[in-house]
């Protein structure tokens, strides 16, 4: 249940309108990164990302180039397809070790330009794509409850990522997942529980997707398109000290937001999936800027599989020309060797694949190593 005054606020954001407070907050004690958004720029610490920097007459002040990185607390609680993961090494799977890995590895990361990725407490699709997903990986329990098993691991990364400056986008609920809650009041309990335990540990550097792909596949009414901008208003309600948590939600690939959400939330998130030609990419942002309500605030795509790195046109480059921030999407295609993807668990969380490569080398060209 709500507490009072984050119910009060809440009604006052439905009735009256939001009045934006576009911070994260300036920042707890022993805090080191904050992230804030002006109009349709990201800042990291009060200063725009790349500031003054563009790239072949493009600008790329306040852009967050981002990678999908959503198992780094994966586990799976079904002892029916827990063996599905096993490492290639060990012949079995362990959620310390991948959080472990994927914390060795993010110094790499943003060393080489990466400033941002994306977790989910609910995870993604384990083998990239998948029909059903019989194995459960929440840290989310029915009653909407954290899990502390997850959460310690959670804490690990927001921690380390704080210390090396990068932006976390969090997700919290993933279709195939989101059935396992017990109703409504669960998921709302799940958010505000979520809010409450980032706040208590003063992160900052946060920004919050409430689901991965609102119009796919959700068992909750509150968590489908009609809706979902109402979780939205309610994250913004959450108050802490010094500014609230900035919000959104995603659609999937090729969709453009819906008004509700286009004007609730503080920044918009895009998925390039199923969009092959790097103009429809451009043109799926210029779309999202004209949809009823829009204001200028930032268009991210935090999730994309499609590569072609090496070529002077692709979807990466797309995005960027229109001022839109691009999301590395990869996983472990049919055939394909234990160093590929980032998604396909278990996860190889090193840079050891021609994919791999290829991105982290376009991203520098364009932004720069280890810059911001």
């Amino acid at each position: 249940m709500m507490k009072r005054k984050s119910f009060l606020l809440y009604l006052f954001c439905v009735f009256a309108g939001l009045a934006l407070t576009l911070v994260a907050s300036a920042g707890a004690p022993g805090r080191k990164t904050s992230v804030s958004i002006e109009g349709d720029r990201f800042l990291i610490n009060g200063i725009p990302t790349f500031q003054g920097k563009s790239w072949q007459g493009s600008p790329l002040e306040g852009l967050l180039p981002n990678s999908r990185m959503v198992q780094g607390i994966f586990d799976d609680l079904n002892p029916e397809t827990r063996s599905l993961w096993a490492y290639p090494d060990t012949k079995k799977w362990d959620p310390d070790r991948n959080t472990k890995e994927f914390i060795r590895e993010m110094a790499v990361w943003r060393k080489r330009g990466l400033l941002a990725f994306t977790i989910n407490l609910q995870g993604g699709s384990p083998q990239g794509y998948s029909k059903t997903q019989p194995w459960e990986n929440s840290a989310i329990d029915p009653t909407g409850g954290l899990r502390p098993a997850y959460m310690r691991r959670l804490e690990k990364i927001l921690d380390r990522s704080d210390r090396l400056g990068m932006v976390v986008i969090l997700g919290i609920f993933y279709f195939g997942q989101d059935e396992r809650l017990a109703g409504e009041p669960a998921v709302k309990k799940a958010l505000l529980g979520t809010l409450e335990w980032l706040a208590a540990r003063g992160y900052t550097h946060v920004l919050i997707e409430i689901n991965n792909e609102c119009n796919v596949r959700y068992d909750h009414p509150i968590l489908q398109p009609a809706r979902v901008h109402e979780l939205i208003r309610m994250a913004q309600a959450f108050t802490r000290p010094g500014g609230r948590f900035l919000v959104s939600t995603s659609y999937g690939g090729g969709t453009i937001p819906a008004p509700e959400v286009v004007e609730a939330a503080d920044f918009l998130l895009l998925h390039g999936n199923g969009v092959g030609n790097p103009a429809d990419i451009a043109g799926m942002v210029k779309k999202t800027r004209q949809v009823k309500g829009y204001r200028p605030k930032p268009i991210l795509f935090n999730e994309d599989d499609h590569f072609d790195f090496d070529k002077p046109s692709n979807n990466f480059i797309a995005a960027t020309s229109v001022f839109a921030s691009w999301g590395y999407f990869d996983y472990r295609m049919k055939g394909e060797s234990f160093p590929e993807g980032y998604q396909s668990v278990p996860v190889d969380w090193g840079i050891h694949s021609a994919r791999k490569k290829g991105f982290f080398d376009l991203l520098g060209t364009i932004f720069g190593p280890a810059s911001r």
